[in-house]
């Protein structure tokens, strides 16, 4: 197979990876990208390679039964995490795995398993990431991490990786780094409201009825 084909797929993926460097949500050496490119292809991210440097050439094309088509590149070791993800959602095409500093930061909060970041506050934050879910911890680039979280992803798009990070589903590669870059600021949000209640200031959330008014205006139900 000549993958010269997906060069434009392959070079959007090194350009969000940058993006999302330049954005930092992710250092020099964490996170990855991967981009559906048929039924039976994906790219994704490398592991060992400056993710603010990266360029077309640089990502690694894989099928979706896990088999390497691009062998001189070093896979990443969450590919079989975006490989699950692929399978689990058929409807997404595109998965951002980062660890911003606030969402990170989220992740190591005990929370009896609910996601402590508040998305209610502003209406964005809801309309888009809705609820985020937590994914118990597991360790990191393994096979049962992967199966974790392709099971949460079934019915979520954007999850929380206890002690680690986040992951955000999306219909194209734009939506995906939009939920990631959105659910850091909500992060950021999250605490400064707290920081403001501490001082005496009230804070108002969107109440249930208006939550509910924005899910009925994003799934037309």
């Amino acid at each position: 197979m000549d993958i010269k084909q997906f060069e434009p797929q392959r070079q959007q993926v090194a350009s969000f990876m940058k993006r999302l460097y330049d954005r930092q949500l992710t250092t020099a050496s964490g996170g990855n990208i991967s981009l559906r490119l048929d039924k039976d292809l994906f790219c994704i991210t490398p592991s060992a390679l400056d993710k603010g440097l990266l360029r077309g050439e640089d990502i690694a094309v894989v099928t979706l039964e896990g088999r390497n088509l691009t062998p001189h590149l070093r896979l990443s070791i969450e590919t079989e995490m975006h490989r699950l993800l692929l399978l689990a959602r058929p409807d997404c095409s595109a998965i951002v795995h980062a660890h911003p500093t606030y969402v990170s930061a989220f992740t190591a909060i005990k929370s009896n398993g609910v996601c402590a970041i508040n998305t209610h506050l502003i209406a964005e934050s809801y309309y888009i990431l809705e609820d985020p879910v937590m994914v118990d911890y597991r360790l990191m680039g393994t096979v049962d991490l992967a199966e974790q979280v392709a099971v949460q992803a079934i019915d979520h798009e954007v999850l929380l990786l206890e002690n680690h990070g986040a992951v955000a589903l999306g219909r194209s590669m734009l939506e995906a780094f939009d939920k990631m870059e959105l659910l850091e600021r909500a992060a950021q949000m999250t605490v400064i409201t707290e920081q403001m209640q501490a001082k005496g200031y009230e804070v108002s959330p969107l109440e249930q009825g208006r939550l509910k008014q924005l899910m009925r205006m994003k799934h037309g139900t």
